[in-house]
């Protein structure tokens, strides 16, 4: 099983949010990562492909 499949899996049927940072609109939403995640707070986040944003892991 992938990590992406995974991920899929554990969003089944709960309040989730999916980015895929290899999509360059996801990517972008992140150009402010604590004011964008702020709007998900209480849900699980998913970010696939996170090791394209190495900046992003101070933050969370």
């Amino acid at each position: 099983m992938g990590k992406t499949t995974l991920a899929r899996e554990l969003e089944a049927g709960k309040p989730t949010h999916y980015l895929d940072l290899e999509r360059p609109s996801d990517l972008a939403k992140l150009a402010d990562p604590e004011l964008y995640l702020a709007g998900f707070a209480g849900r699980l986040v998913i970010l696939d492909e996170v090791q394209r944003k190495p900046d992003l892991f101070p933050v969370l």
